[in-house]
């Protein structure tokens, strides 16, 4: 089932909800239709164009959150879907410094690897092989990154998420239906296993 974006009514991003859930909030008035698929829904007397962005009609307050999940699909969407190393596309995770040599399992220490890179890298520390990475790893912030570590993403989304700590010009991502994200590569896709 496609899924839909959910913004509070100051815009900001809230959740990601199922669509008929997006549809029952706009017909009973607490949701306004913002962005459209395109692809009509029917019922026995009307027919409603299914939501992909809404704005909720009152304003939610939303308690203090912690931190974004730390996640496969939040990793590989933090570090573009590209191995850190050699900048080949990503296929596993990887402990920069080894779990074995009393690495943690946190965002500073966990980063995207293609599967070249982390069988030879195996349990050893980054110094003892030469190797740099490309980028740093940092804990994301900010309520975009809520909904990007969900891994259901979609394009017209991405104007809501854009003032929300998602750099969203380095996002991989395309829509692939409703269970999971395709990376792409050049012309041609390759979907992510979650």
């Amino acid at each position: 089932m496609p899924h839909s974006l959910v913004l509070n009514a100051s815009y900001e991003p809230l959740c990601v909800v199922p669509q008929r859930r997006a549809v029952v909030l706009v017909l009973n008035q607490k949701a306004v239709t913002l962005e459209e698929t395109g692809a009509p829904l029917h019922a026995a007397s009307f027919e409603l164009p299914a939501p992909s962005v809404v704005k909720l009609t009152r304003y939610v307050r939303v308690p203090v959150r912690r931190g974004v999940p730390l996640t496969r699909r939040a990793i590989f969407a933090r570090d573009a879907g590209r191995c850190v190393y050699c900048d080949a596309p990503a296929t596993s995770i990887d402990h920069v410094i080894p779990r074995s040599r009393g690495g943690r399992h946190a965002w500073d220490n966990v980063v995207s690897s293609c599967r070249r890179c982390n069988h030879v890298k195996a349990d050893r520390p980054l110094i003892e092989l030469g190797w740099r990475m490309k980028r740093q790893p940092v804990q994301p912030s900010g309520s975009a990154w809520r909904i990007l570590s969900s891994g259901r993403t979609d394009p017209r989304w991405m104007p809501y998420l854009k003032g929300y700590g998602a750099d969203v010009d380095r996002l991989p991502f395309e829509p692939y239906g409703p269970d999971g994200i395709v990376v792409s590569e050049g012309s041609k896709g390759r979907r992510l296993a979650a």
